[in-house]
């Protein structure tokens, strides 16, 4: 039923297609971490053009990284996948590993992309659960609105028996589950009126769409806080290449401790590297 829709109404993405490479789907798994399709598009494309094989982004300036990471935010992401790929070359002689375990090895490699690489990349069963999958197990099955605020052992359980045992199907199963998510069981709107299992199998609606718990989700503020000023650090730093002190604290400046208070964080996490007066790019 699912797989059905899927066939039907699943996106045309690049990273779907046929023979696209085990590395440029790792590529988009990093990339798509709490980032829109929308947005990872252009920069995917950009990225797999210029650095086609792990070995590619090995070599690659850091610098340069960086700034054709743009504006996908969290930007640590990319130096763990600049490690990721250079550890690729470094134990496995430039092609991405097979099995969870070892993929899981990896710099930036959690259990999610793991598995994720394993199903999609490898087409191996794997249980892929990411925000959209357990959102749609949640209601389907358990009948509420939203799954908790943290991933469970009794959620990972129930991915698990939910997942098809036939290797082929599994796959498009975690495929379609996780479109289902993204396009018709949304968060805010889910349009259940187009929804493949609004009338045969989804606990929720079939209990009235009874509404999530008061609390269940609070979204975080993002105006002001040091993550912005973080962003905008690494914006002119992208732009520029280097930004002079006073350039910094322009960006706050009635609150010169935040800027160096970010400044501090992220020459701590390798995103800039500090310079006579001010920060460059490592």
């Amino acid at each position: 039923m699912v797989t059905g829709w899927f066939s039907r109404e699943g996106r045309d993405l690049p990273w779907r297609h046929e023979h696209v490479s085990a590395w440029a789907i790792l590529v988009s798994e990093v990339m798509l971490q709490q980032t829109p399709v929308v947005r990872v598009l252009p920069r995917w494309r950009d990225w797999i053009e210029q650095w086609p094989t792990p070995a590619d982004l090995a070599d690659a300036p850091t610098a340069e990284v960086l700034q054709r990471w743009d504006r996908l935010g969290y930007p640590r992401r990319a130096l763990r996948l600049q490690e990721c790929a250079r550890a690729i070359v470094r134990e496995h002689g430039g092609e991405v590993p097979r099995g969870e375990d070892a993929l899981r090895a990896l710099p930036g490699i959690g259990e999610y992309t793991a598995a994720a690489i394993t199903a999609f990349a490898h087409h191996e069963r794997a249980v892929v659960v990411d925000t959209n999958i357990r959102r749609v197990l949640a209601r389907a099955v358990q009948g509420t609105a939203l799954p908790a605020p943290s991933y469970s052992v009794a959620e990972r359980a129930l991915a698990t028996r939910t997942l098809p045992l036939e290797r082929r199907r599994s796959v498009q199963w975690n495929r379609a589950v996780m479109e289902l998510g993204a396009l018709v069981c949304t968060a805010r709107s889910p349009r259940c009126e187009q929804c493949p299992l609004a009338g045969a199998g989804c606990a929720w609606f079939a209990a009235g769409r009874p509404a999530a718990e008061d609390g269940a989700r609070r979204r975080q503020a993002f105006e002001g806080t040091d993550r912005q000023m973080r962003g905008q650090i690494m914006a002119v730093l992208r732009r520029d290449g280097d930004a002079t002190r006073s350039t910094l604290l322009a960006l706050d400046a009635a609150d010169a401790a935040r800027v160096e208070r970010c400044a501090n964080s992220l020459v701590a996490d390798g995103l800039a590297v500090r310079q006579q007066d001010g920060l460059r790019l490592p």
